[in-house]
């Protein structure tokens, strides 16, 4: 609430105080400081401002911007609820190992992993890390762990296409669907992905510059022959964690409110919804997670990762990634499946729970004219700030919650610079689902790097911004012509988030 003393306004617009005219006409003096009071309001920074509700995540926001601030339940999640997000949190954090084994509730690991516990790639919960630079081995890198290479072959036969839109990509014969570069002992990995930088220089209108690093990757040393000729890869780095629960929630009328395949109103930007396979209701859904938006549930997406990442089956997943090309055969399996309802459900409940952190420092000016700024470039057409989540019974915490995950949570054309030329259902190449901005000026803090987009290309928010392309060329042009010092705002806008 802003409060002005009546003598303020007389000392600041330099009036002898209840003098004069003022003194003895009231009529006149009330015209006077009302217009006054305008005028000071006018020229405050706070009447530019939009209230910004610090709770990204509504009542499940948590204040804690530390190492740990990705890791915390929803802040309205009872003690007793807390009980099952702990258990959640073991079976996320605990390493899985090979069966025969005396720990019976996590094992069955492998033969062909990417690693052997979620928490390895969703480091504190938050973005994996890009390999550092290691010329000594083939790779170029050290071993990469939080990112790795889905893996299809194309879609060559109408029949092919037809069954890639409706079931997603084709596997490889040989590899599957994405590239295990461990294995468990006495296996051999599948190969290995190489990973190397280019780069260019992009050139503001102001003459300043920046340095982009230009992403190529390579399959090299496969270890069961050569894959399909014309072999679909793309890179995939695990993404952050928090307000999953909450996405899940949206509901689908309105994530369609926003579609516009066709750009029927001639913005630019065409948003579409991607239809995946639902496993477990056996139909076609929205597809709400991952890069390309190609899962439709939470308990997919992380049942996918099970059998994917670390060859563990499960009720959805009763099939890992590996082929009759290679020895399966020569792993001991944990049980069928090797991860039991009971223990999806709660990494589910987990992953679901992990509250966003809040804005930090959303009423400085800077910040507020950098949020002005975010909505004068068209960011906010794509990145959509406002949403309410719908009512589940089981899950109250997260129901009717006033949000703000700024996405849209369609796919969107991103530019041939951020292409991966992998369909995926609806996907093409070309497109990407918008990525959730909450979190991401805490990210560094917890994971100890910024590596931003779908592969972590790009090292700062500003980088991300420049390899907008497509139907994001518009905003990421207007951005570039920004003055230096606005610009600076827009990323402390962001950084604030």
């Amino acid at each position: 609430m802003i409060q002005i003393k009546i003598q303020d306004l007389y000392s600041k617009f330099k009036y002898p105080a209840k003098t004069g005219l003022l003194a003895n006409n009231s009529t006149t003096s009330t015209t006077f400081l009302a217009g006054s009071l305008l005028l000071v309001l006018a020229s405050s920074p706070a009447a530019h401002a939009e209230p910004q509700n610090p709770r990204l995540g509504g009542m499940t926001s948590v204040n804690q911007s530390d190492r740990n601030a990705f890791s915390r339940p929803s802040a309205n999640l009872s003690p007793l609820r807390q009980l099952d997000f702990k258990v959640g949190n073991s079976f996320f954090k605990a390493p899985w190992v090979m069966a025969p084994a005396s720990t019976t509730a996590r094992d069955g690991l492998g033969p062909l992993i990417n690693t052997n516990a979620c928490q390895n790639c969703h480091l504190k919960d938050g973005r994996g890390h890009v390999p550092a630079y290691n010329p000594d081995r083939d790779a170029m890198t050290g071993q990469a762990v939080s990112l790795f290479l889905r893996l299809s072959r194309p879609a060559l036969t109408e029949a092919d296409k037809q069954q890639q839109a409706k079931y997603g990509p084709l596997p490889d014969p040989v590899y599957g669907g994405q590239l295990q570069n461990m294995a468990t002992p006495g296996i051999t990995p599948e190969g290995e992905m190489k990973l190397t930088y280019t780069t260019k220089t992009v050139t503001y209108p102001d003459g300043h510059q920046t340095e982009l690093q230009v992403p190529h990757y390579e399959l090299i040393n496969p270890a069961y022959g050569q894959p399909t000729p014309g072999l679909h890869m793309s890179p995939r780095i695990a993404p952050l964690m928090v307000g999953l629960g909450l996405l899940e929630l949206v509901s689908e009328q309105d994530i369609l409110a926003n579609a516009d395949p066709d750009d029927s109103n001639n913005d630019g930007i065409s948003g579409k919804a991607n239809y995946v396979w639902d496993r477990q209701k056996q139909a076609t859904a929205l597809g709400r997670f991952g890069w390309k938006a190609a899962e439709p549930t939470l308990k997919q997406q992380n049942s996918g990762a099970f059998a994917g990442d670390m060859g563990l089956t499960t009720s959805l997943h009763p099939d890992t990634d590996c082929t009759s090309s290679q020895p399966c055969e020569k792993s001991v399996s944990g049980g069928t499946p090797e991860v039991p309802d009971k223990t999806l459900n709660h990494v589910t409940f987990y992953t679901q729970h992990l509250a966003v952190p809040m804005q930090r420092a959303g009423e400085s000016e800077a910040v507020q004219q950098g949020y002005q700024h975010f909505k004068d470039a068209g960011c906010n057409q794509c990145h959509v700030e406002h949403w309410t989540t719908g009512k589940a019974s089981d899950r109250p915490e997260l129901s009717n919650q006033k949000i703000r995950p700024f996405t849209d949570l369609l796919l969107h054309d991103m530019g041939e610079g951020l292409a991966d030329n992998r369909p995926e259902y609806l996907a093409n190449g070309r497109e990407w689902r918008t990525a959730p901005l909450w979190g991401v000026g805490v990210n560094k803090v917890v994971t100890g790097q910024e590596n931003y987009l779908h592969d972590g290309r790009a090292r700062t928010l500003e980088e991300a911004i420049l390899w907008h392309g497509g139907e994001a060329e518009i905003p990421r042009n207007h951005y570039m012509a920004l003055d230096n010092d606005q610009r600076q705002q827009l990323l402390q806008f962001l950084e604030s988030l």
